[in-house]
């Protein structure tokens, strides 16, 4: 297959006009099936990977239901999203292996959708003051031995552990794994000096910055200003227009800089879905709009997939370039898959979307084959 006539996403020159090629399951420098797919108007970007969603389409990951994960992975296809790392919530320990050994299973059957590459453990290692949508009655302080168990179970999945660094044994845990994961600061009551101790030892990434944790001052920098200050430390944002005002958005790229900001969905089972009543992490949420809360009024996850949040970025004033780096490349590097995807370079999968020119979606190929529709 021959691309040709777009806007060709390239990680240093923005976007060029140039053909994409491939043969089968990987890009290459040319092609020799004679197909021609004409991409004149529209952008020729990378499949996306979205590291940190709960669910999508009526499910969630928490369920640990092999059905339900299947579903997610093809709509989250169908919507330009070819790679996924799942989250789950703060659970009991049974119910966290069976989230595991179900994501393992469904990678070993290589199910249809978006391709598995990891697990994020976004709990339970968080603080009970800064829980937002989590299960309080669930959370534990940061144990090595668990994290794992749960790496055993998932057969090396776990990618992503999510931790509060003030928990006692928080920064014991961080030096024991950061190794093995990347360690990301969450749901936490941390001060600059705190957080900063956290990223000397080992932490590497925020999860999704400023929500559930102190607010970034004048004179309390907290997790923001010590993220800021730590080079290399990757920082997720929702940007859903919902959790992230437009000008904060606009604010973490200019002070991070585009190569260190990761688009995520943070999604939870109403994305793809009518407003109504749905669940996340075992309570009640209800769904209005783009709006999901609890009954206290949390906000409780989103109900935009990542392909959402990137053309949402995009109306906020980020360059589309900036943003599809965010939500392809940067989340391929936090998780190692960067080797295999996450770009346009000959050698690497296959995954390619077709924007139209007002960014809505056009077409999607994955693993060299077209997917069209959504799911």
């Amino acid at each position: 297959m021959r691309i040709t006539g777009g806007q060709v996403f390239d990680l240093h020159e923005g976007f060029l006009r140039r053909d994409v090629c491939f043969d089968g399951r990987l890009l290459s420098d040319s092609s020799s099936d004679g197909k021609i797919y004409d991409a004149a108007g529209c952008y020729v970007i990378p499949g996306l990977t979205d590291l940190h969603f709960h669910g999508c389409k009526g499910q969630d990951f928490s369920d640990g239901d092999a059905g339900g994960l299947e579903t997610m992975a093809k709509y989250e296809l169908s919507r330009g999203v070819t790679q996924i790392c799942p989250a789950g919530m703060t659970l009991l320990e049974d119910q966290l292996i069976r989230i595991c050994r179900v994501a393992a299973a469904h990678r070993e059957a290589d199910r249809p959708g978006a391709a598995l590459c990891g697990v994020n453990l976004e709990g339970p290692f968080l603080s009970r003051a800064k829980k937002g949508a989590q299960n309080g009655d669930w959370l534990r302080d940061p144990d090595p031995a668990l994290l794992r168990r749960l790496l055993t179970e998932s057969k090396g999945l776990v990618k992503l552990v999510s931790v509060a660094p003030e928990l006692p044994g928080a920064m014991e845990f961080i030096e024991a794994v950061e190794e093995i994961v990347t360690v990301s600061l969450a749901h936490t009551t941390a001060d600059y000096d705190t957080a900063m101790e956290a990223f000397r030892l080992g932490a590497r990434q925020v999860t999704h910055l400023f929500n559930a944790m102190p607010p970034f001052s004048h004179r309390a920098p907290g997790v923001v200003g010590a993220a800021l200050d730590t080079p290399g430390c990757m920082v997720e944002l929702i940007c859903d227009g919902i959790h992230i005002h437009p000008a904060v958005v606009r604010s973490v790229f200019k002070m991070f800089g585009e190569q260190r900001v990761i688009l995520i969905s943070d999604s939870m089972r109403a994305a793809g879905m009518p407003d109504g009543q749905y669940t996340l992490g075992g309570q009640d949420v209800t769904v209005k709009g783009k709006l999901a809360t609890l009954a206290d009024g949390t906000i409780a996850g989103s109900v935009t997939d990542l392909m959402g949040c990137l053309k949402t970025a995009v109306s906020f004033g980020i360059p589309l370039h900036a943003a599809v780096r965010a939500a392809a490349v940067n989340p391929a590097r936090a998780i190692g898959i960067y080797s295999r995807c996450g770009s346009l370079e000959p050698g690497k999968r296959a995954n390619v979307v077709i924007l139209d020119e007002h960014l809505e979606l056009k077409d999607v190929f994955f693993r060299g084959e077209l997917v069209r529709g959504e799911g």
